[in-house]
């Protein structure tokens, strides 16, 4: 765990977040590379696949050696046991697609950030009443702009973060961003080559594109 740097200081700083998950080593370690050189600073990898303890090692290492002001944390995290493994590797930070009061625990009681994964205006009272200062609204696509413009007011206190199926246009940006969110996961959607690739290092453009309309749009 990077204890230098404050997970929520460092969210707020550098809102655009990939959550990524791939089965080959390699190409976790490169999307990595490619998301750090474009400005990213926060990197989710997901729990989804039989590798993902595997290739987390294998990322935390590199990003030790290469990149100490990235923060990777872990998603897809469903139960107090799958956290503990992932606290215990030191990961930066927790990422639930539920709220689970287990999960709160853990997390508070080795004081590692939780971001909650909620859907309904209930979900986000209990994340609430459970210490989470930042919630992440899933499926973002499904929710839609509209819902958080509604449910912000009840929560005053609290940060929103989109994820899934988050556009990476930039008036779909602009639109959540007006709506008043901390910071965007993006998915799929980051990680999909363009119908033309001028060169290798698409992705790396990418982050930087949508970096910057995030950052104008703040």
């Amino acid at each position: 765990m990077n204890s230098k740097i404050n997970v929520l200081d460092q969210i707020i700083s550098h809102p655009v977040i990939p959550v990524y998950y791939n089965d080959n080593s390699i190409t976790c370690l490169n999307i990595m590379s490619a998301c750090y050189d474009g400005g990213i600073r926060v990197f989710e990898f997901t729990n989804r696949g039989e590798k993902a303890l595997e290739n987390f090692k294998l990322m935390q290492k590199k990003r030790d050696a290469e990149y100490p002001d990235l923060l990777l944390g872990i998603g897809t995290i469903k139960t107090s046991d799958q956290a503990k493994t992932y606290i215990d590797l030191n990961a930066d930070f927790i990422v639930s697609p539920i709220v689970n009061r287990e999960l709160a625990e853990v997390t508070k009681q080795h004081g590692v950030f939780w971001i909650p994964g909620c859907m309904t205006p209930s979900e986000i009272a209990l994340a609430e009443e459970l210490g989470a200062t930042l919630v992440k609204l899933f499926p973002g696509d499904v929710l839609g702009i509209s819902f958080l413009k509604a449910i912000k007011p009840l929560f005053p206190n609290l940060k929103f973060m989109p994820t899934g199926g988050v556009d990476i246009s930039g008036g779909n940006i602009t639109g959540w961003l007006q709506a008043g969110v901390t910071a965007l996961g993006f998915g799929s959607k980051l990680f999909s080559p363009p119908s033309k690739i001028s060169n290798g290092n698409w992705l790396t453009e990418r982050c930087r594109q949508i970096g910057d309309i995030v950052m104008s749009g703040i």
